[in-house]
Parts: C-alpha cells; structure tokens; sequence
C-alpha cells in the first residue's frame, strides 16, 4: 500500500489528517499512549519531544513539551476525555489537570483507529474553539506539520 496523507479543514473550526497504515490498530494506539514512543516522532523534525507525561485514562492529565531548535519550549498540556484502546483516543487543551479549565481552550483532537483487516485507517479530527484559532493552527502549519508527523510516525510503527 502506498502510504498517502491527506489533511483537510472540513469545517469552519475543524482541521482533519487521514492516512492509512500497514500496521494493526494497536501499533498506532501505542504510538499514543506509550510515552517513550510517543517522543520520538510527536514533533515534526527538526522539533523534539523531550517531554511526554501520559495519564491514559479519561480524566487523566497528559504534558507534551516540543522543542524547537533554537531551544524554545511549546507545552502542549491537556485531559483524556475518552480513552478506547486500540480504537479511539479523545484530548483537550480545555483543561489543565482533572476538570479544572484551563485560560484559553484552543482544541480537542479525536483519534480514531479504523481496522481495515491488516492495515488501519487513522483519522485525527481537530476541533478548535473558534474561526480565529482554526485559521491560527492552519497558519502555524498544521497541514505540513501533521503530515510530516504522520510520516515520522510510519517510521516508529513499522517497527513495533
């Protein structure tokens, strides 16, 4: 199967990734939940993620720190709202520990993983809370960047 990413904003405050991989829904569920993992494809190069702190559970706080190569720090904290293993994974920036809101709610991102017998279709649907905080991901490279993230993380699942 080639390999082939396809981003979209399908709504006026909703940015979507589609990509189909060679490997069973719980390769890419790991690629998610295991912290280790997760570090090593999360940013899109020559970003790192010297930081995953992931409490998998709904409820549960997760800390995704990205660092540029100039050393700047992005902290992508958030919540588990729900938690499907191998199937689904929901996260929010709405709050910042247990169900305490955070200052400025910007996104809730809906994993899904599709098993197509051998191969899964994963879709990550992004929902912002405004036009404006759509249009700001979209400008900040949501398109190349998730799509070069996706690539990174065909990578790490081919091995696992």
């Amino acid at each position: 199967m080639t390999a082939r990413t396809e981003t979209a904003r399908t709504a006026d405050r909703e940015l979507t990734l589609t990509r189909l991989y060679d490997v069973s829904p719980d390769k890419l569920f790991q690629a998610w939940t295991d912290p280790e993992v997760l570090k090593r494809w999360f940013a899109p190069r020559p970003y790192t993620t010297p930081v995953a702190e992931l409490d998998v559970r709904p409820g549960g706080r997760c800390l995704i720190v990205m660092r540029g190569p100039d050393g700047t720090e992005i902290p992508c904290p958030g919540i588990y709202l729900e938690v499907e293993t191998n199937r689904r994974l929901v996260t929010t920036d709405a709050y910042v520990e247990a169900w305490v809101p955070s200052e400025k709610p910007f996104m809730t991102l809906e994993l899904t993983f599709e098993d197509l017998g051998g191969s899964t279709r994963y879709t990550a649907r992004v929902s912002h809370w405004s036009t404006e905080d759509c249009d700001a991901h979209e400008k900040m490279g949501f398109h190349e960047g998730w799509a070069q993230c996706a690539d990174q993380l065909a990578e790490i699942v081919a091995g696992l």
